[in-house]
């Protein structure tokens, strides 16, 4: 018998009682699949916490090295990079060279800047000029610290028109370490020479300075190497474990050992590491540089070294993607991490 046939002789299923759970009709996989891409379509806006956000179709996005780079069909939450500043002028350069790079990966959604300090725009003024509604805060700081917990988040709370969020610091992020190895590279160092650390499972450390040691896998030969991972240095000592963080994803990268020393605020210094490399028999050390743009710091950490120095992290496209994905974590952030008043922060010092 003919399906059409069987069909139209099958009696006629009697409606169940008043009251009665009625069974769920059964769901092809493709009709399932066809469901989910309507409701997906649907969702045009998504309420976040009271901040609307615009997801983009997932058709249209792409991922470059773990990290989303999203073309949004429509304008989203502007995304405010806050730089810290600098009395160089080749600083306020580089981060315009960045953010050009991170509006070339996201057109429709507007980017703005604004500075801690010492540059214009200041950040103050750059949320007073923005529209009321949405808006991400992102810094261009690659640790925690006092802008992050204080400074950053009273700017933000100041500006009341807008719904604010404060994004996580650039850093600890693999990202980085590739642009550390980058930047490396570009300064002389010779990828895939010979290691102390390589194929090695066991980490032995080196006193670098009272009370603080740097891990090494064994005693040095004379054609070993190392690096050290300059940074600008704080009181927060949040600060230092996530240089050592990257630090450790930089060695883990290189094959080589990688020590944090410190501009200012925290010890090692830079020379302080160099020195103490040297006297444990290691000839062939680098610096790299792990500052967002040129500056005071960065000059001077470069100065001490008498091997490669590499130069700030700048324009680099990996830097652009992981400000996105610093926008994109802040987008999901809940109620309690929103930008709320605080104090008013001590006065900032120039560096």
């Amino acid at each position: 018998m003919c399906l059409a046939s069987r069909t139209a002789a099958s009696p006629a299923r009697p409606p169940p009682p008043h009251g009665a759970r009625r069974r769920p009709r059964a769901v092809s996989h493709g009709e399932s699949a066809r469901h989910r891409r309507a409701t997906q379509r649907q969702r045009v806006t998504a309420t976040i916490s009271g901040m609307t956000v615009f997801p983009p179709p997932s058709s249209r996005t792409a991922s470059h090295g773990g990290v989303s780079t999203r073309h949004p069909d429509g304008p989203g939450p502007a995304l405010v990079a806050v730089a810290h500043g600098s009395r160089e002028p080749a600083a306020l350069t580089t981060v315009r060279a960045l953010l050009d790079r991170v509006r070339e990966l996201r057109p429709g959604v507007p980017v703005h800047l604004g500075h801690i300090e010492l540059n214009e725009p200041l950040l103050a003024d750059t949320l007073a000029a923005l529209p009321p509604g949405p808006a991400i805060l992102v810094p261009l700081l690659l640790s925690r610290g006092h802008h992050i917990t204080h400074d950053i988040p009273y700017e933000a709370a100041a500006a009341p028109h807008l719904d604010a969020r404060v994004a996580a610091p650039l850093g600890p992020h693999p990202l980085l370490a590739e642009v550390l190895h980058d930047r490396l590279i570009e300064a002389g160092w010779a990828a895939g020479a010979p290691s102390a650390t390589r194929h090695s499972s066991t980490v032995p450390t080196v006193p670098i300075a009272p009370g603080i040691d740097a891990p090494l896998r064994r005693a040095p030969r004379p054609h070993d190497r190392a690096v050290v991972l300059a940074a600008a240095g704080s009181r927060d000592p949040n600060a230092a474990v996530d240089a050592r963080r990257t630090a450790a994803l930089l060695a883990r990268r290189l094959g080589v050992p990688v020590v944090t020393a410190y501009a200012s605020a925290a010890e090692p210094t830079v020379p302080q590491a160099l020195r103490m490399l040297a006297l444990g028999g290691w000839r062939q050390t680098a610096v790299a540089s792990y500052f967002t743009a040129p500056g005071r710091f960065a000059m001077q950490c470069a100065a001490a070294s008498a091997g490669p120095a590499a130069a700030p992290l700048g324009a680099h496209p990996a830097l652009a993607r992981l400000l996105w994905h610093r926008y994109d974590e802040a987008l999901t952030l809940p109620p309690s991490q929103r930008a709320r008043p605080r104090p008013r922060p001590r006065r900032l010092t120039p560096a």
